[in-house]
């Protein structure tokens, strides 16, 4: 904001007492936000003061207008919606980098008006399976959350996690379209709006030791990201875990975990070579994240805000999908950077127990999810297999 101050000299005429009075002027121009785009027009505010009486007197007046606009300008920064964002995932994570495009888009489609913050790598101490909550009561407006550890809120959320049912970019692109309505419905009776989807990579299988086959599986302990795959990996005889990264860090360390099952992109992030310098590329799923924020706080904007934020959510979609095309080559040679070895195509023997173990874990997930959205894998695996 800049101020102009002037004070213009006059005389009150004939009959007046001789004493010269003053017009005082303060005057600011601002940039004005309005609605979901930032109009840079300016605008003026002035106060206008005639006192009389010596040039201190004016000194004084003006000093005093200043103070006040100058507390109107800093009201007018006070109108600034903040919306604290977090994701357990790094900022060189799809999840992260999704965030980030976030934060420019929101930025650049409401003009400032709304700001996200982010924070990355569990910094806000939070758990995807405890996002939704801490989102509900204040703790966070909004966040990114693995769609795998949000099965306790709803069956629904594991769907694109189920084990090799989506395992190309394009499989998971009509799967997550055909869900989407699913989803936004699910949050809505958590109190949430949908904003964006992020696409992770195929998930391998990250060991110790290689695993060339089925005797191989059954000496890992498995850390596993939800209670799909900790169910296929026990079935097909590993030690699993359904373990968070936050928890999976120091069990790496003290070798009390052998193996996770994780994508290149998340283990490139995490560096799990350092702990588990083979990777299996078994092809297991290519699961979803998902931004989401407070209903209340979404609400809260006007209309075409929530249009801005929309529309912004959408963008950052799109941008996730077209990164994921180049997502798995950057990620195998960052692997290979790092000394990792990478298994390409798993033993028959090793496919076949995964896949075997995967079917009961699939028909047990649609009993559970309900009619809808039992319904809408079928409708999937039908389009896919036509």
């Amino acid at each position: 904001m800049r101020y102009c101050c002037s004070a213009k000299r006059f005389d009150d005429g004939p009959g007046s007492s001789g004493q010269s009075r003053y017009a005082v002027s303060l005057a600011g121009s601002f940039t004005h936000t309005s609605g979901a785009h930032r109009s840079r027009r300016t605008a003026t505010r002035g106060i206008t003061m005639q006192l009389g009486g010596s040039r201190a007197r004016i000194k004084q007046a003006l000093a005093v207008l200043a103070c006040a606009m100058a507390a109107a300008s800093v009201a007018q920064a006070a109108d600034t919606v903040r919306w604290r964002m977090a994701t357990e995932y790094p900022a060189t994570a799809m999840p992260g980098e999704g965030v980030a495009s976030f934060v420019h888009e929101v930025k650049l489609r409401t003009g400032g008006a709304v700001e996200i913050v982010p924070s990355y790598d569990t910094a806000a101490g939070i758990k995807s399976a405890d996002m939704p909550a801490a989102e509900r009561d204040g703790r966070l407006e909004a966040a990114d959350a693995f769609g795998g550890a949000l099965a306790g809120v709803d069956p629904v959320f594991s769907l694109s996690s189920l084990p090799f049912v989506a395992t190309t970019a394009d499989d998971a692109r009509r799967l997550a379209d055909l869900a989407r309505p699913l989803y936004a419905q699910a949050f809505a009776r958590q109190g949430l709006h949908l904003l964006y989807v992020t696409p992770w990579p195929a998930t391998g299988l990250w060991s110790k030791q290689p695993v060339p086959g089925v005797e191989a599986l059954h000496a890992l302990a498995v850390r596993t990201y939800d209670a799909t795959s900790q169910h296929v990996m026990q079935a097909a005889g590993a030690k699993a875990e359904n373990l968070s990264f936050m928890e999976v860090m120091p069990r790496l360390a003290d070798g009390s975990v052998t193996a996770v099952l994780s994508s290149g992109d998340g283990g490139a992030g995490r560096k799990l070579w350092t702990w588990l310098p083979n990777f299996t590329a078994i092809g297991y799923a290519m699961p979803l994240s998902f931004a989401t924020v407070d209903a209340r706080a979404y609400a809260a904007l006007p209309l075409e805000m929530r249009r801005a934020i929309d529309k912004a959510a959408e963008m950052t979609e799109l941008q996730q999908w077209a990164r994921l095309r180049t997502r798995l080559a950057e990620n195998t040679r960052r692997m290979q950077d790092n000394h990792v070895a990478i298994v390409e195509t798993p033993s028959p023997e090793l496919r076949g127990a995964l896949r075997a173990a995967a079917a009961q874990t699939v028909a047990e997930w649609k009993r559970q999810a309900g009619p809808a959205a039992a319904a809408t894998l079928e409708r999937f695996q039908h389009d896919a297999a036509h």
